[in-house]
């Protein structure tokens, strides 16, 4: 019997030891990469110097182009993630301000990720290989389900999120193989060819106090970034768009520029505008609030 336990503790330790060293080996290769995602930009860099910062969703990503704030004068990166909700937003932020980052104004889209307080799974997992080296993305996550088990137990995340941050995008990240997410300064454009899904119905979204978005006024206001938050255009097919005066009626603050841009011409879906239309959004947005520049 002693034998047998002596036996088991050994292959508990050996199996310990090489969960420790797996963990090590993955994330040694992800702080050194700066160049597949935005996440791992932003956590690899220091002290990052911006006249304006895109945060949100898709909707972000697809609808604001830094080219045209840079013929402006003004150094412009689009953070917007594809799949985000402010849960990310908010982290990414926090990043850049612990990183200190100088930055002039934050715009923030903030329209559909408002009626909730959950995490995207595809997007939070980026920031699970570097939960040990960051006391914000530590406590960010402390109050989520699995965390004991994410912090605690080596290479648990990086099995748990295998399609994800697993060895193939480990192996990629090593490689140093290329994507396009940080093509166009940030802005992923959607092509104006074949329109998918014109219609939409958004009246089950109930618009509420979130509490990521108040983080986010809260460190624009604790590091001096300027702080404009927009609502982003849909097509004219939308069931439910008075779920943007229903966020007005939480966060007057909040510009609704939901229909600044009309036409399907200018749309890929229907809450996703093309190229052409993220182009002209951007400019109402530049004359509307940066018309000195």
């Amino acid at each position: 019997m002693t034998k047998f336990l002596t036996l088991v503790a050994k292959i508990l330790l050996t199996l310990l030891v090489l969960l420790i060293v797996l963990d090590w080996s993955y994330i040694t290769v992800y702080l050194q990469s700066s160049k597949r995602g935005k996440v791992e930009k932003v956590f690899n860099s220091k002290a990052g110097n911006y006249d304006v910062v895109i945060l949100g969703s898709s909707r972000a990503n697809n609808h604001f182009v830094p080219e045209l704030f840079e013929k402006k004068g003004l150094k412009t990166f689009n953070y917007g993630m594809s799949g985000a909700h402010l849960f990310e937003a908010s982290l990414l932020l926090k990043l850049m301000a612990e990183r200190n980052y100088k930055i002039k104004t934050v715009i923030l889209e903030a329209d559909l990720g408002l009626c909730n307080e959950k995490q995207s799974d595809a997007i939070a997992a980026k920031f699970l290989p570097y939960i040990h080296h960051s006391k914000v993305i530590a406590a960010h996550f402390a109050k989520m389900e699995n965390f004991n088990e994410l912090y605690y137990i080596p290479f648990y995340r990086f099995v748990d999120f295998d399609a994800l941050i697993g060895f193939r995008e480990m192996y990629q990240t090593a490689t140093g193989k290329p994507t396009n997410i940080l093509d166009n300064l940030g802005y992923h454009p959607l092509t104006s060819n074949k329109p998918g899904n014109m219609k939409n119905d958004i009246r089950a979204l109930k618009p509420i106090r979130n509490k990521y978005y108040e983080e986010i006024k809260q460190i624009c206001k604790q590091n001096n970034y300027n702080l404009i938050t927009l609502m982003t255009p849909m097509c004219s097919n939308v069931k439910g768009l008075d779920y943007f005066e229903k966020a007005n009626k939480i966060y007057p603050e909040i510009h609704n520029l939901e229909n600044v841009v009309e036409g399907d011409q200018y749309f890929s879906s229907c809450g996703h505008m093309n190229d052409v239309g993220a182009r002209a959004f951007t400019e109402v947005v530049i004359e509307k609030f940066f018309r000195e520049k």
